[in-house]
């Protein structure tokens, strides 16, 4: 008997979400990561759920109503994660003309059921908050409603739920070589101890790596595939309104602009082919100042690369036959040789609904129940998306050290798990050492013990953007504090 049902290599959102989707099926469940749970492409989106109007202007009506109709359940089961906010498209003159833009809106709010979100409308910026920022022959700008997301900490909850339903979620390990028969026997090496497991079947969501651990791990063809890399920059916040602005820039693409760990901007998205290695992929100069340039041609303060303070960047693949946004699900099996499932690609917003489809493709081969993911709560999500500001106030409530941008920090984090983190705390001094602004020794051990943090970076931009605000002197006491085994004292 093999040790577990599926095995799954990688822990972006991709190889999570078939983790928690088949766990919670009843199936015995290994996810194999070499690094940290969203360490690459899944930490390096755009960050937004939504139905992706540039889809729409496509005609891509079935692909829009399934992403907004996936933005519902998100707001249902992720409130603390997932942010639903007012996206403001200020009308060019040189671009799509207003009437097709407010046509665009209006087939977009008739696709779904919008699940208490507002209606699209028309707003004259000249008189609106939302134009303070921006220059000022922008006169007229349409506004509808989608939502932004943690999307580091969606991956590390996606884990998180899957390992409380069963799953064995192992950081630090990387397989080396798979060697397929009626089952799959899989070596690796474990935090440097080397080891072997079985599986029934084998699911490779390696994003930007997919085909290089298809052809020298596993040794199974893969169709031609093409690497693209997606990158966002983040420059201190250049708004002070709450909501996300689209810029149409001069080549026809949408620009987003949203607000980024409270004090910065991020800007993006921009996209090229790729070659090389994923694990240093880094991006290039003139794609910085291409979203500079697009910046600021809408807003009224100037965006230079010398403002930038940090470059967001992932790789991701499709196939090279039809370079697909929505990603791709390759199903191999055949007789006495094990399932193969190959997962990559696709944006945050269609990932749960991706990872149910695939599970489903093993039903023939051992049983399970029902899909389920929609209905659950992530860890922390267990309240009404309308009661977060609710939630702020009880926090501050039932923990008086907290300051407001503390506790919507903290309760956007880890919603109503917050008591895990903070305990019975009536001071800071009962939360440990203080790193930086906000960072407590309380808050480290947590993410240590319950979230498979282990290095500074893990916690600093994945699970967390203090990185942004932590001094040097900071981040050497977090390192050494993190290494300290007398931490859990």
């Amino acid at each position: 008997m093999a040790d577990y049902d599926l095995a799954i290599i990688g822990g972006g959102l991709n190889g999570v979400s078939l983790a928690r989707d088949a766990a919670g099926r009843g199936l015995r469940v290994i996810l194999i990561e070499q690094g940290d749970l969203g360490g690459a492409a899944s930490s390096a989106t755009p960050r937004l759920i939504h139905g992706d109007l540039s889809v729409l202007e496509r005609r891509g009506f079935w692909r829009v109503r399934r992403a907004l109709a996936e933005r519902r359940t998100w707001v249902r089961i992720a409130p603390h994660l997932v942010r639903p906010m007012s996206f403001v498209i200020p009308a060019h003159s040189d671009e799509r003309p207003p009437w097709l833009l407010r046509a665009a809106l209006y087939a977009y709010d008739a696709l779904t059921d919008r699940g208490g979100l507002p209606g699209s409308a028309t707003l004259d910026v000249t008189h609106h908050p939302v134009g303070n920022a921006l220059k000022r022959p922008f006169g007229i700008a349409f506004q509808y409603a989608d939502c932004v997301v943690d999307d580091s900490r969606l991956v590390v909850l996606t884990a998180l739920d899957a390992a409380e339903r069963g799953a064995v979620i192992r950081t630090g390990a990387r397989c080396v070589r798979a060697d397929r028969t009626e089952i799959w026997r899989l070596a690796l090496v474990d935090r440097g101890h080397r080891r072997v497991i079985t599986a029934r079947s084998l699911a490779n969501a390696t994003g930007g790596w997919t085909s290089m651990v298809a052809e020298t791990v596993l040794r199974q063809p893969q169709p031609a595939m093409v690497a693209r890399q997606m990158s966002q920059i983040v420059v201190p916040r250049l708004y002070e309104s709450d909501n996300v602005y689209v810029f149409q820039n001069s080549d026809g693409r949408l620009i987003f602009a949203s607000p980024f760990a409270q004090d910065f901007t991020l800007v993006g998205t921009v996209t090229r082919d790729f070659t090389g290695d994923p694990a240093i992929v880094a991006m290039p100069g003139a794609d910085v100042g291409y979203l500079c340039d697009a910046a600021s041609r809408y807003f009224r303060e100037r965006v230079a690369p010398t403002n930038v303070v940090r470059t967001v960047t992932g790789v991701n693949l499709s196939l090279e036959s039809a370079r697909r946004r929505d990603g791709t699900t390759l199903f191999h099996a055949r007789r006495r040789k094990a399932p193969l499932l190959t997962m990559f690609g696709g944006d945050i917003t269609t990932s749960r609904f991706r990872a149910e489809r695939a599970v489903t493709r093993l039903t023939p081969f051992y049983p399970m129940s029902r899909p389920w993911t929609s209905g659950a709560a992530l860890p922390g999500g267990d309240f009404a998306w309308d009661r977060f500001e609710i939630e702020v106030d009880l926090a501050r409530h039932r923990w008086g050290l907290l300051s407001e941008s503390q506790a919507r920090r903290l309760v956007a984090a880890y919603g109503s798990r917050l008591p895990g983190v903070l305990g019975a705390a009536k001071s800071r001094d009962d939360l440990g050492p203080v790193f930086g602004p906000d960072l407590t020794g309380a808050e480290v051990r947590y993410l240590m013990d319950h979230e498979w943090a282990r290095f500074p970076d893990d916690i600093l931009w994945r699970r967390s953007k203090l990185g942004l605000t932590m001094p040097a002197a900071d981040r050497d006491a977090l390192a050494a504090f993190m290494a300290d085994p007398s931490r859990t004292g």
